[in-house]
């Protein structure tokens, strides 16, 4: 259960300095390590319906919670988050498709897809979606996924990306700069006691979409 988690991350946003943290980093180690152990649970669980998963570390997978703050105007030292990133091709640094869990006073989700991939390979996500739109329609159209991630998120282009129809109909789509759904949770979601049992079912349902995408990324990077 995440109650002390989300108390500590509340906290920490009302005392975002090095003095406060110090004299926390016990429960912060605590709470790191019980969600290390957490998220090696979910791995070995989406590993069952997603092979790619199976024997990935957890450690590789979990964010720092220290900012990089050397070229941002915000120079807080701490994220007020805890979040993980799990997909079978590197963890946390991976450009693959993969499930990310974000566990944030009142901005906690659950997410998936390739999130800002370089120019190339954006170009050519595009134009495989473009191609076997009928599938990916199927996917992101199905009901069950819609109702956990209702629809694409992020940044959209102004205007349809060289190469593409000005009048498609899916340009909602192909505006797309990154090829992700969110899908946001309370709290409560993450403190009950059945809360990893949950988010396995919905990243069941995610599979899927993850699978479409990774199998262009593959190809991208020649292991295909």
């Amino acid at each position: 259960m995440n109650t002390a988690l989300f108390t500590f991350l509340k906290e920490l946003g009302a005392n975002n300095n090095r003095e406060w943290f110090q004299k926390n980093k016990n429960r912060y180690d605590a709470l790191y390590g019980q969600f290390v152990g957490d998220v090696q649970q979910l791995i070995d669980r989406i590993a069952t319906f997603d092979p790619e998963i199976a024997g990935l570390d957890a450690k590789s997978c979990v964010y720092r919670i220290y900012r990089d703050i050397r070229f941002s105007p915000d120079k807080t030292p701490y994220k007020t988050h805890f979040g993980a990133y799990m997909t079978g091709y590197g963890g946390r640094t991976s450009p693959y498709a993969g499930y990310y869990v974000h566990l944030e006073p009142d901005n906690a989700l659950l997410s998936g897809g390739v999130w800002c991939p370089p120019s190339p390979l954006l170009k050519k996500l595009r134009q495989d979606i473009y191609d076997n739109m009928d599938e990916f329609l199927e996917i992101i159209e199905n009901k069950a996924f819609k109702k956990i991630f209702p629809e694409l998120d992020g940044e959209l282009l102004k205007r349809m990306p060289a190469g593409f129809p000005a009048d498609s109909p899916y340009d909602y789509i192909l505006k797309h700069k990154s090829f992700i759904v969110f899908s946001g949770k309370p709290e409560s979601f993450f403190c009950s006691g059945d809360w990893i049992e949950r988010v396995v079912e919905d990243f069941r349902v995610l599979q899927p979409f993850n699978h479409f995408l990774n199998y262009t990324v593959s190809e991208f990077f020649g292991k295909v």
